[in-house]
C-alpha cells in the first residue's frame, strides 16, 4: 500500500462527496417518474422489439468484480481514498448469492466495460454497438464527429471505422500537441484529424455539418444518424432509395456523428448492456441497485436510465457531472429522450415512451468540481493505488470520479452499488504528457 506521509492529500480537494451535496442533487425519486411508468407498461417485450437489430458487439457479455473495501483505518465517515485499502474479486457471486444483509465488509461491484476492446473500451464499445452496423447497412463511406484533443469517442470511431472500411473525418478541438500521444495519437493512425479553434468548436452542429458537405462534395449526400434510423425503420429506406441507388455508382454518402456520440442510436447499445446485467443470474431484476457513471456528454446515463425504466428495474442511475451543469446536463437528457422517441417508437407502440421527461437520471457534483479536463496534486496517486490493489486502472478525469462515490455509497449499509467502468484509459498517456510533474512523483521511493 502506498505511503501517505509526502504525499498526503489535502483534504479539502480529494474528501469524497458529501452526503449533504449528494442528497442535495440526489432527491427523491424524480418526479414520480418510475411510479407514473410502472402501469400499462410493455417492458421487457418493448426492449425485445427495439433490441432486434445487427450489433457491432457479437454479444453483450462483460466481466464483473466486486471490490471490498477494508475498514482498516477508516476515518470518521472514511471520507478519504488514502485512509480505505480496495480488494478486487475477480469472480463475485451473483444472482441470488449476492449479500447486501450483514456483510463483513462494505463493497461495490464494477463492470468492466474497459475490458471490451484495447483501443474502443468502455462506453464507447457500447454507444457504437449499434451505430456501426446502422453505418453499414445505410452504405455510409464517411463519418464526420467531433472531440477534445484526447477525444476517447474520436479515436473509438476511427478505429472502428477503419476495421469496416469507413473513412472517418475528426475535428479536434485546439491545437496540435508537439508529441501526439494516447487517443490523439490513435486518432491519427486511423483516421483523418483536423484542428479547429476553439471559438469554431464552440458552434458543434455548425461545423459537424460544414465539414460533413466539404467532404461530401458536390454529388455527394450528407445523413445525420437520427436520418438514418427513421429511414432504416421505415421500409428498409425507402424514402432514400433513389439516393443509395445512385450512390452505389458515384457518390459519398457522409453521415455526422455527434460529440461523444450523443445520438438515439447509441443509447441502444447501453439499454442492450442493461438487459444482459438484469438477468436472473447477474444482477436480478428485483434487486434495488445504486448505478455509478461518470458522465462527460451524459449519453450512457441516459442510456442507463432509460433501459432501467423500460425494463421495470428498482435501479436508480447516478451520474457524476464533469463536463457541463446541472441545467446543461437535464437539457442533454430531454434532448436524447425526445430524439428516442421520436426513432424507437412508431413501429413499436407509440404509446411505450409517452410522458417521459428528464429525471432518469440523478445529476450530481464531483467532490470537488473543476474544468473539465483537469486534475488535482494527488489525484494520480490515487489511481495508482487503486491500480496497484486492485488491478483496474481508472483515471482521475473521469473514472476516478465515479469510484469516489461508489466507494461513499458502497459504505452504506445494505447499498447494493454498481460502477460502470466507462474505458478511458488511454487518456493517461495524454495527462502524463500535460502533467509531468504529477506523473514524475510516481517513481519516488516513498511510493514503492
Amino acid at each position: 500500500m502506498l505511503k501517505t506521509s509526502k504525499f498526503q492529500l489535502q483534504q479539502p480537494r480529494n474528501a469524497m462527496v458529501s452526503s449533504f451535496t449528494f442528497r442535495l442533487h440526489y432527491g427523491s425519486s424524480p418526479n414520480g417518474l418510475k411510479e407514473a411508468l410502472k402501469s400499462n407498461f410493455p417492458k421487457e417485450e418493448f426492449v425485445s422489439n427495439i433490441l432486434k437489430r445487427k450489433w457491432a458487439l457479437r454479444i453483450p457479455d462483460t466481466k464483473i468484480n466486486q471490490i471490498t473495501i477494508s475498514k482498516d483505518g477508516l476515518q470518521q465517515g472514511g471520507e478519504n481514498l488514502w485512509n480505505l485499502s480496495f480488494l478486487n474479486n475477480p469472480q463475485p457471486s451473483l444472482g441470488d448469492h449476492m449479500t447486501g444483509k450483514n456483510r463483513q465488509e462494505p463493497s461495490f461491484y464494477v463492470v468492466r466495460d474497459d475490458l471490451l476492446h484495447p483501443l474502443v473500451n468502455g462506453n464507447k464499445a457500447r454507444k457504437l454497438d449499434a451505430l456501426l452496423p446502422l453505418l453499414e447497412d445505410s452504405s455510409a463511406t464517411d463519418v464526420v464527429t467531433c472531440g477534445g484533443c484526447q477525444s476517447a469517442h474520436a479515436a473509438a470511431v476511427a478505429v472502428s471505422c477503419a476495421e469496416r472500411g469507413l473513412k472517418s473525418h475528426l475535428l479536434l478541438r485546439g491545437e496540435q500537441p508537439a508529441t501526439l500521444t494516447g487517443y490523439n495519437l490513435i486518432s491519427t493512425l486511423y483516421g483523418n484529424v483536423r484542428y479547429v479553434p476553439r471559438s469554431l468548436y464552440a458552434k458543434r452542429e455548425e461545423m459537424l455539418l460544414k465539414h460533413a458537405h466539404l467532404v461530401a462534395g458536390n454529388d455527394g449526400l450528407v445523413f445525420s444518424l437520427v436520418d438514418l434510423e427513421a429511414s432504416l425503420s421505415s421500409n428498409g429506406f425507402s424514402e432514400h432509395s433513389s439516393h443509395v441507388d445512385a450512390l452505389t455508382k458515384r457518390s459519398k454518402k457522409v453521415v455526422v456523428v455527434n460529440e461523444g456520440a450523443g445520438d438515439a442510436a447509441a443509447l441502444l447499445g447501453v439499454v442492450r448492456l442493461v438487459e444482459y446485467l438484469s438477468q436472473d443470474h447477474l444482477f436480478g431484476k428485483d434487486q434495488p441497485l445504486k448505478i455509478i457513471i461518470d458522465a462527460g456528454t451524459g449519453t450512457t446515463a441516459v442510456g442507463l436510465g432509460i433501459g432501467a425504466v423500460c425494463l421495470g428495474l428498482p435501479w436508480e442511475v447516478t451520474a457524476v457531472m464533469l463536463a457541463d451543469t446541472i441545467d446543461g446536463y437535464q437539457k442533454k437528457e430531454e434532448s436524447l429522450i425526445s430524439e428516442f422517441r421520436r426513432c424507437f417508437t412508431l413501429h413499436h407502440g407509440e404509446q411505450a415512451l409517452s410522458g417521459w421527461e428528464p429525471g432518469l437520471v440523478q445529476w450530481v457534483e464531483r467532490s470537488f468540481p473543476r474544468k473539465f479536463g483537469n486534475i488535482l496534486k494527488g489525484e494520480v496517486e490515487i489511481c495508482q493505488k487503486i491500480a496497484q490493489e486492485t488491478g483496474i486502472l481508472v483515471d482521475p478525469v473521469y473514472t476516478l470520479a465515479a469510484w469516489e462515490l461508489a466507494t461513499q455509497l458502497g459504505q452504506e449499509e445494505n447499498a447494493k452499488v454498481v460502477m460502470l467502468h466507462t474505458g478511458g484509459t488511454l487518456g493517461m498517456f495524454g495527462l502524463a504528457q500535460r502533467y509531468k510533474s504529477y506523473f514524475e512523483m510516481l517513481t519516488d521511493e516513498s511510493c514503492s
